[in-house]
């Protein structure tokens, strides 16, 4: 490719006088070339432009544990400004951030015959992932380095767990932690490993188990303080009711299956699956009200209750409660939650921002550092533990209802009931879209505001349990529909045949210049061709295009979405704008009859001034206004491109310095 270097100031002034106008829609062929882009770039040759990698995967594991890989980044990201009642009773109000590690799921699997291998597409910028592996139950998890696009994971059974921390007929235990950041993670109190394991809706300062049917209950911090119920099986939050309250301490208590809340010196009692409060009493005797838990001993039903002050035994006397001190009068650290574990022991955790992890003893209230920083062991959690709550695995606490019977448990099945359908793999992640924004006066210059089409995506391949391929779904909405022709959009599966599609479902066609196979792929196309539609605003709504196989095929051959995208422009079918680099299919590629001048020679999607008709990125992108140029409207832009995709490359995200949000469509 012939590089390029910026031209003068006067050229850049002209064009922006002379903008670019939306082509006459009566000719295909548009002439109008009068206003090339401004500036040219230099960018390395073969730099396609692209926001993602693939990557492939192979964890080497000889049980039936269950996998799941996250997407990570080491930048926090801004979740809004909060106003909450922290745990001193004081109204507070600051911008959150959230770690960015547990909420982009990209592929759940289990190892067949020791191994599991699949592909997957994460951003350019990572350069780790989360790995959490599930066995009954029993979650570990740890960052995994990506090393020449590839991952490598051997499990190696390194629990180490004794006696002396196995409590009674087997019971294994782990601590659940929350805090006012929205983490939920789990504390093995073995060694002091922690696994990530949700992100919470609202941050909270609550939570406690009903170990019977497997969930855990929190209350969020902030206004209307949602009662939260996380299942522990499936990792699913729903919200019972808004409470109107929070505090510090919560605990479930079995013996009546409420959940007991208790803030300053009042105590409350909540029916859990409808958010009620049912009674309260005063909690007399506390000398700081600040702060803390509470917890049910249940072997012998004894109420303990922490505040900043220290630990209590709480009693009954009729009509409330006495707190009858338990620890020293002046403890060097300040509790926010508490917990008592199959053992006895009850920990407890302070308010460092780094979190501790405490011991105490129940009659005389002496303690001692476990976990954290101020343990002087090298553990530490880099996060506060807001509150505690232990969660037992007995030996038949793990479900093994498996109601179709391929050999994955219902709670682990996405399709418990469907037994060809196991797992999925999620393209850019389970809750994520991507999108890919075209320029359609190809192979004339565009005004690259990428907003001519803009079609955001989530690709899930479904698999069987033996992670192969029997069914892709793309859920797709056009975006931005700035074009003034009328354009399709379609997708080519390089690796599969279209003799190994059964169906494709949910396409929309009202143009009449599109013509199918009996199965729903293009005819006269070698490989599976699937038109989603031949008109962009067919698609202003989200629709769900369902490609079902044959017969199952491995993830290799199908290939890594996005796949191999394109736009039909304006309703001429050889007209095809790719993704730079990649290829027309069958019935793309004839611009012989173009009238106009080519400012693609190379045949690359690339033009002459450095710039793609295409782009593809693997986030919820939003597009420029009509005539900004992307790199006005985002900064790191070229420095991204001419840097070959080294400098800037999370350059679409919303980080200070990334965007002018002023040129940007919502």
């Amino acid at each position: 490719m012939t590089k390029q270097i910026l031209k003068g100031l006067s050229i850049f002034s002209l064009a922006l006088i002379v903008s670019c106008a939306k082509p006459d829609t009566s000719d295909s062929n548009n002439n109008n070339d009068d206003n090339p882009d401004e500036v040219s770039i230099n960018i390395p040759n073969g730099f396609d432009y692209s926001t993602y990698k693939t990557v492939e995967v192979s964890i080497n594991d000889n049980s039936n544990a269950i996998y799941e890989i996250f997407i990570t980044s080491e930048d926090a990201y801004f979740d809004g400004t909060q106003t909450y009642l922290n745990e001193s009773d004081e109204i507070v109000t600051e911008d959150v951030y959230r770690d960015d590690i547990i909420n982009k799921q990209v592929l759940k699997g289990v190892a067949k015959n020791g191994v599991l291998e699949q592909t997957i597409t994460i951003p350019s910028y990572c350069t780790q992932v989360y790995i959490r592996r599930n066995e009954s139950l029993k979650f570990s998890g740890e960052m995994v380095s990506i090393v020449n696009n590839e991952i490598n994971y051997n499990f190696i059974d390194s629990s180490g767990r004794t006696a002396e921390f196995v409590g009674k007929s087997g019971v294994v235990d782990y601590l659940f932690c929350v805090n006012g950041e929205g983490d939920l993670f789990q504390v093995d109190p073995t060694d002091g490993s922690y696994t990530y394991l949700s992100e919470m809706p609202m941050g909270s300062y609550t939570a406690a188990i009903d170990q019977v049917n497997l969930v855990m209950y929190s209350i969020g911090r902030s206004s209307p303080y949602p009662l939260m119920k996380y299942d522990i099986q499936t990792g699913n939050w729903t919200t019972i009711a808004n409470m109107g309250f929070g505090g510090p301490r919560l605990d479930y208590n079995i013996n009546d299956n409420l959940l007991y809340f208790s803030n300053r010196d009042y105590l409350r009692t909540i029916d859990p699956q409808t958010g009620q409060v049912l009674n309260q009493w005063d909690v007399n005797g506390l000398h700081n009200t600040n702060g803390g838990d509470l917890k049910f001993d249940e072997n012998d039903g004894t109420l303990y209750l922490a505040s900043f002050s220290g630990l209590y035994r709480c009693e009954f006397n009729g009509t409330s409660y006495d707190a009858i001190r338990l620890s020293a009068d002046n403890l060097p650290f300040t509790p926010t939650s508490m917990t008592i574990d199959s053992n006895g022991d009850l920990w407890l955790a302070d308010a460092n921002s780094d979190g501790n992890l405490i011991i105490m003893d129940t009659v005389t209230g002496g303690w001692q550092y476990v976990y954290g920083a101020n343990a002087g062991n090298g553990t530490n959690f880099g996060r506060r533990i807001n509150d505690l709550t232990t969660f037992r695995i007995f030996p038949e606490t793990p479900d093994t209802t498996d109601t179709d019977g391929d050999g994955i448990v219902d709670s682990q099945d996405a399709f418990p009931t469907e037994a060809e359908k196991a797992f999925e793999i999620f393209t850019p992640s389970k809750f994520g879209t991507g999108t890919i924004a075209f320029e359609d006066l190809w192979p004339s210059y565009g005004d690259y505001d990428f907003n001519d089409v803009a079609v955001n995506y989530k690709a899930i391949a479904i698999l069987n349990s033996d992670n192969e391929a029997v069914q892709i779904d793309f859920i797709t909405k056009v975006k931005a529909n700035g074009a003034g022709f009328t354009n399709g959009f379609g997708i080519e599966l390089e690796g599969v045949p279209s003799s190994l599609v059964e169906s494709v479902t949910g396409a929309v066609y009202t143009q009449n210049y599109i013509n199918l196979n009996a199965n729903g792929t293009e005819a006269n196309q070698q490989n599976a061709v699937i038109i989603f539609t031949d008109d962009q605003d067919n698609f202003l709504n989200e629709t769900t295009i369902s490609v079902v196989f044959t017969q199952p095929i491995t993830t290799e051959q199908l290939g890594a979405a996005p796949f191999n995208p394109f736009l039909i422009r304006n309703m001429v079918r050889s007209n095809e704008i790719h993704l730079p680099y990649a290829n027309t299919t069958d019935l793309g590629g004839n611009i012989q009859n173009f009238n106009g001048i080519n400012r693609d020679p190379d045949g690359n999607f690339i033009s002459d001034t450095g710039f793609p008709w295409a782009i593809s990125v693997i986030h919820d992108f939003k597009v420029p206004k009509e005539n900004v140029r992307i790199y006005n409207a985002y900064n790191r832009f070229n420095d991204w491109a001419t840097s070959g995709g080294n400098s800037f490359a999370d350059w679409y995200k919303d980080n200070p310095g990334n965007r002018n949000s002023n040129l940007l469509n919502d």
